[in-house]
């Protein structure tokens, strides 16, 4: 989890878009990253994928004016308003898009391909219609900025204590390969979006290293079932805060619009 998701890409850049504040073809270029390509099937009107720049500009014709993230997972449909056919789709991906203004969403399917050893990533986003309504358990900045340092400090002090928080080289090159993309300066949003926003997504994400790098370590210094035990215990809801936290940033733009 140490990338944004692609839904965050796409809703963050299609939101710079939709505002006028970035060209199509630059908008394109950041979602698909490293991404050899990414098509868009389903579109009304289209009768096969379409490139991005094209999709976006037909999303804006049917009504489209922002776009939000879904980070679902079993039991917790995170930022899914349905139908259930929709929300399937999504749980399988992990993630989606939904568009504000018009009843679509967006899901990834994201294949390989090329020959061995010089393999490429191919997205197609499938546009399906959703339902109309506010999506679940999705926090205002606010609410998420304080949930997720709570969660942070309670999760660090638990997973110190059992000496899983993520030791050795590969957690080491981990966190250093983090830490040069700070100093890079990346965009970690799109323009448009507001500090706070920006705030809460890069705390979300530091979180996601640190639950990255326990998961990776094994059980780290949890010998004893009982351990073990609190250790997911302690990972379960930072999890989910996280998770929480990055919808709430990427959809900020939207919210901020719906409110007025």
């Amino acid at each position: 989890m140490l990338s944004e998701p692609r839904s965050g890409r796409l809703a963050a850049w299609g939101n710079a878009l939709l505002a006028g504040l970035v060209s199509p073809d630059d908008a394109a270029s950041a979602i698909a990253g490293e991404d050899a390509v990414h098509r868009v099937e389903g579109l009304p009107g289209e009768s096969a994928p379409v490139g991005l720049t094209l999709a976006l500009g037909r999303l804006r014709t049917l009504g489209v004016t922002g776009l939000r993230v879904a980070l679902p997972a079993p039991g917790h449909p995170l930022g899914l308003s349905g139908p259930p056919e929709f929300n399937a789709r999504a749980l399988d991906a992990e993630e989606a898009v939904v568009c504000y203004g018009a009843a679509f969403g967006l899901v990834p399917s994201v294949a390989e391909a090329g020959p061995e050893g010089d393999l490429h990533v191919e997205v197609v986003w499938q546009c399906l219609p959703v339902r109309e309504a506010p999506p679940a358990d999705v926090p205002s900045l606010g609410e998420a900025e304080r949930e997720l340092a709570e969660a942070l400090r309670e999760a660090t002090e638990v997973l110190s204590r059992l000496d899983v928080a993520g030791s050795g080289p590969v957690a080491e090159a981990a966190i250093d390969a983090y830490r040069a993309r700070a100093e890079r300066g990346r965009e970690v949003l799109a323009p448009g979006y507001p500090p706070r926003a920006v705030r809460v997504l890069e705390m979300a994400q530091r979180v996601a290293l640190l639950l990255s790098l326990a998961c990776e370590n094994g059980h780290g210094g949890a010998v004893s079932a009982s351990e073990m035990a609190a250790r997911a215990q302690a990972l379960r809801p930072v999890e989910r805060t996280a998770r929480r936290a990055q919808v709430a940033a990427y959809n900020s733009v939207v919210e901020q619009r719906e409110r007025g």
